[in-house]
């Protein structure tokens, strides 16, 4: 087990028996949506209900890659970073991280968030999106006007707005169930 935050790769360890690579059908593989997953101990242990892996394969697909318009991919990147951060999801923030840094060229601003947490001091727009991150995450009392208003003076617009909610919300059930079923493992 790890428990620092990097933007180095970790493993993950699951608490419970994934599916072995030889048990995969057609249709677990369908559910995996890209085949390359299956070499992941966490896909593999979610793989056990296909029909809900890929229904939320999908879900994270649209959030993250489907960036024509609204939130840029680093800043979608950054608001999972940031909900996974406050939820203490190593592993997630270590992936969402390495993302963050890679779309924006700011890694020495995602490591500061990765060190010092989600109240290091960061730039007017990314305050915004860790801050409605971080309300979303730890609540969604927490999350209100304020948070909107902050992020519509930082420039963003309704759609850009919508995709910060998503992300955060998205990752804030993400981090729970992963950190449900298993660990990370530190391979560095």
């Amino acid at each position: 087990m790890t428990t620092g935050f990097t933007q180095e790769q970790l493993g993950w360890k699951p608490w419970l028996p994934p599916l072995a690579p030889e048990e995969l059908t057609e249709a677990h593989y369908e559910a995996l949506v890209d085949r390359a997953r299956a070499s992941s101990p966490y896909f593999l242990l979610l793989a056990r209900d296909p029909e809900i892996l890929h229904a939320r394969t999908k879900t994270d697909n649209d959030i993250f890659y489907n960036a024509d318009g609204g939130l840029p991919r680093a800043e979608r990147e950054l608001a999972a970073t940031a909900t996974s951060r406050r939820n203490g999801c190593v592993f997630c923030a270590s992936v969402h991280a390495r993302f963050a840094a890679h779309h924006s060229k700011r890694h020495e601003d995602v490591q500061r968030l990765l060190d010092d947490g989600v109240d290091a001091p960061q730039e007017g727009r990314w305050r915004a999106v860790i801050d409605a991150s971080v309300a979303l995450a730890a609540t969604p009392v927490e999350f209100g006007p304020e948070h909107i208003a902050a992020l519509r003076a930082a420039g963003l617009d309704d759609l850009a707005i919508s995709d910060t909610i998503h992300a955060a919300a998205f990752f804030n059930w993400a981090n729970r169930l992963m950190l449900s079923l298993g660990e990370p493992e530190d391979h560095r």
